[in-house]
């Protein structure tokens, strides 16, 4: 897609959106924002996303660090 032709659909939707109800609008921008939300996570997923740790060793440390956390509290 030319720079262009993008520049022109961008322009279209604008002119679009600006028209549109309220209520339009807010359902399409929060849309628009868990889309963005889920595309983050899975870019952050990816970066994460790791063979060197089981699961059964992630939930064990997950455990040792509760513990920690909590007897802070305690004490």
């Amino acid at each position: 897609m030319s720079g262009l032709t993008q520049f022109a659909e961008q322009t279209q939707f604008l002119r679009w959106f600006r028209s549109g109800l309220k209520r339009k609008k807010l359902k399409l921008s929060g849309k628009l924002e868990k889309d963005e939300i889920s595309t983050r996570l899975t870019a952050l997923l990816k970066t994460f996303q790791t063979d060197e740790f089981s699961e059964e060793t992630i939930l064990e440390e997950t455990e040792v660090v509760r513990k920690q956390v909590y007897e802070r509290k305690k004490a």
